[in-house]
């Protein structure tokens, strides 16, 4: 099996910049005090204040620093040091209060100390890693017994369809069951901004809901809740309708499909 767990840095590292000036992320709105989390992830979470928080691939940084607006003492990581150095920026610039440590998260270990009382993972994160059972162990070393793991994540079933910019309905591309090796996708457009074209591929991988559930409970957390949704925090399918609410549904006439989920699991 081979070790991609650096592969998509270039890409990453190219993105970064596109996705801190897209209007999908709208930076001068977080800027503003506009929180980049959706109100399910706030409420389903719970009371962040005084909690110190691990915030796993967190990107530039902004879900790490809206949590810190909420209380919680932070600590974001991720493999991109493009993304880490906008990060650290932001925090500085906004005056918030925030940790960011630019590493791998299979390397973190060597790179952190301590255990945290909670830790989150957010949406389009999982499916960029290779070993989701070393993810679970990752989770089980940084977490303090009795602390709580929190993901919102695109479905994996969800995953298994095309999501071609000219599909009109669904058509079944991808395994569900899909192993060690990876999807890859060669100049794909941006999912923030549609009209950029990466130069590098991306490597992709489909986790199966039991794969990602057993990873946790190998690691030693009891699993709380697992809820399902038939509505997406970005526009999978083209011919998806943004709510008031801004999640993505399937048009009236469309079968409905489980396209998040979200899990909240305590360490024994």
């Amino acid at each position: 099996m081979h070790d991609y767990k650096n592969a998509n840095l270039p890409l990453w590292n190219e993105i970064t910049p596109v996705h801190a000036r897209s209007a999908m992320y709208d930076l001068e709105g977080f800027k503003a005090g506009k929180s980049s989390l959706h109100p399910i992830e706030i409420a389903e979470m719970g009371d962040v204040a005084g909690r110190s928080l691990l915030h796993l691939q967190c990107h530039f940084g902004m879900d790490t620093l809206s949590w810190a607006r909420l209380g919680a003492s932070v600590t974001g990581i991720d493999f991109s040091d493009q993304a880490i150095a906008l990060a650290q920026s932001l925090s500085q610039e906004l005056g918030i209060d925030a940790r960011f440590i630019c590493s791998n998260i299979y390397d973190l270990p060597e790179n952190l100390n301590g255990q945290f009382d909670m830790i989150y993972t957010g949406g389009g994160a999982i499916n960029w890693l290779q070993d989701i059972a070393r993810w679970g162990q990752i989770i089980g070393h940084f977490l303090k017994p009795g602390g709580t793991f929190y993901i919102r994540e695109g479905h994996p079933f969800m995953l298994i369809f095309e999501n071609d910019k000219n599909a009109t309905t669904y058509h079944v591309g991808y395994r569900y069951f899909q192993g060690p090796e990876p999807l890859k996708f060669e100049s794909d457009s941006d999912y923030a901004d549609p009209t950029f074209i990466a130069s590098h591929p991306s490597y992709e991988w489909i986790h199966s809901l039991s794969s990602i559930i057993n990873a946790l409970i190998q690691a030693g957390l009891r699993i709380e809740f697992l809820h399902e949704f038939d509505t997406c925090g970005w526009q999978f399918f083209p011919f998806m309708q943004q709510g008031a609410d801004g999640l993505w549904r399937l048009p009236e006439g469309y079968i409905p499909l489980p396209m998040t989920f979200s899990l909240k699991a305590r360490k024994e």
